[in-house]
Order: structure tokens, then sequence, then C-alpha cells
């Protein structure tokens, strides 16, 4: 029987849309100007985005009613999930694609998982945990393919990609988790705010250490780049995330990073389509697997 309320479940596969949307825009933009000017820019729209957002939503242009406990936690989060994880996720992208990039995201869920039951004492039942073995286990199986000749299981793909998405990984579930621990009961597009500020800040800080803040003169004057982060923004920090944060407040973290991770499903037709990537079995095989995990989260 389906759950009465699932407003969190809901949430997450909008995350996921959101997200789908988010990942091939900046991948086209960090190949134009690199994922260090697309941060910060993306972050400064979001912020434009959600402040006129929360003006005529609250009242409030800037978060300025949150409590020193939300400032405190979802900054930590906005450090380790944009500044962190992003940078490293988006510098991914130009390695390893979007699409291999979002299918290593989908071990978010355990991981993120994991630290909730350390730092929240969150628990999962078993179906749950199921959905969230038969959701990432689906979505694993298009990362790696069998040879022929050695029937050995083997990837293609640059190990510093791999690598700089699996950082990814670290950045998102710990800044999931820091935000469940400052938002409580606090309007999600708000603490979004907070996140975005300071991850603005410290992406800031970042160019003004490193002598970069030319890399965002040349991104502005990139005509395809600014389309990319201008719409990524919109679905990606705006729209993505605040709609995360709705989900985590409705729903216990693991449960929504793993409705978060069908994004590597949802993006095979796009990616065929407009970046003319090869599709192969596997990756519908895992396809099948995965909505099978997400449907459990329902009944």
């Amino acid at each position: 029987m389906l759950h009465q309320s699932y407003t969190g479940e809901m949430a997450a596969l909008l995350v996921a849309v959101f997200w789908t949307i988010t990942a091939l825009s900046f991948e086209v933009a960090s190949k134009r100007v690199g994922s260090l000017a697309v941060n910060i820019l993306r972050l400064g729209f979001a912020l434009v985005f959600l402040s006129v957002f929360s003006y005529f939503y609250r009242g409030f242009f800037l978060p300025s009613d949150a409590s020193p406990h939300a400032w405190l936690w979802l900054s930590l989060s906005g450090l380790v999930g944009f500044v962190f994880g992003d940078y490293f996720l988006f510098h991914s992208y130009t390695l390893i694609s979007s699409r291999i990039a979002m299918l290593i995201m989908t071990f978010v869920p355990p991981v993120t998982a994991l630290i909730g039951w350390l730092v929240l004492g969150e628990r999962m039942i078993m179906q749950h945990i199921l959905g969230m073995v038969l959701t990432v286990s689906g979505i694993g199986i298009t990362i790696f393919s069998r040879n022929s000749e050695s029937g050995k299981l083997h990837m293609h793909y640059p190990m510093k990609g791999i690598i700089y998405a699996f950082l990814g990984v670290l950045g998102q579930a710990g800044g999931l988790v820091l935000s469940k621990l400052g938002m409580g009961e606090y309007d999600p597009f708000a603490s979004t705010q907070i996140r975005i500020i300071a991850g603005f800040i410290g992406f800031g800080l970042i160019f003004a250490l490193t002598g970069k803040a030319g890399l965002i003169r040349i991104a502005l004057k990139n005509r395809k780049a600014m389309l990319g982060i201008t719409s990524g923004s919109f679905f990606g920090p705006f729209l993505g995330v605040s709609f995360s944060l709705v989900a985590i407040q409705h729903t216990n973290t693991g449960n929504a990073a793993t409705l978060m991770a069908i994004v590597p499903i949802l993006i095979i037709p796009p990616a065929a389509y407009f970046m003319k990537q090869k599709i192969r079995l596997m990756d519908i095989i895992g396809a099948v697997i995965s909505v099978g995990g997400v449907i459990l989260f329902f009944f």
C-alpha cells in the first residue's frame, strides 16, 4: 500500500530531474571555460534567483531570520558540498563526462546513510536498505564492462576523473547531513541561500589566493558557456538544491539520497541524443534494476 504522505520522496525525484538538466549544462560549460569559473558563477546566479524568490515568498531578501545554529551548520554544509564536493565533481565532468560522473555519484546514498547513522542517529528499515542496494547496484553495473577474452571486468575511464568523482561523493554526502543538522524546521530555500553564500565566499577566497579572477572574465565572454551556466544554475543550486532540502526535511537522508541517485538513468536519453554518447545494453539493464529499487520506497 502506498504511503499516505511521501512529500520528501517526491521532492527527491524532482531533484533527480533538475540535476539531470544541471549535469549536462555544466558539462558543456566546464569543458569550455573550466570548472573553477563555472562553480563561482553558477553560485552567483543561483544566489540572485533565490534572493528574488525569497523576497516574494517569505518577505526576506536574505536569510536574516536564521538562527546562529542554522548559519553555522548550513555554512559548513555549503563549504563541504559546494566548494569541496562540487569543485571535484565538476572537474570530473571534463575527464569522464557528466554521465559517468553521475554514475559514480550513486555511491552517495550508502555514504550518506552511514554518516546519517553516525551523526544523526537515523535508522533505515530493511525495505529501504534493499531499495538502496538495488538502486546503487543497478546504476553501478553500467560503469564496468566485461572483457570478451579474459572475462574480467574493467573500466575505460581516467583514474583521476574517477577519484575526483568519488571526492564529489564525499562532499555531497557530508553536505546533505550537515544541511539536515543545521536546517531543522527552517525554510529550505532560505537554508539553500545560506549554503550558497558560504560556497560563494569560499570560491571567492580561492580566486583571491590563486589570482585566477581572469577566468571569470573569459567565461563571461563565452556565450555557450554562459547559457549552460545560467540554465544549470536555475535547475541546480536554485531548484535542485532547494528541493533536496525539502526532501531531507520530510524523509531521512539515506532515503532522499537514494532517490536523487537515479540521475544516471534519467541522463541516458539526453546524453545519447544531445551529447551523442553510445548507450550499451548494460545501461538499460542497470536502469531496470535501479527503477525497481526506487519503487520500493513507495510501498
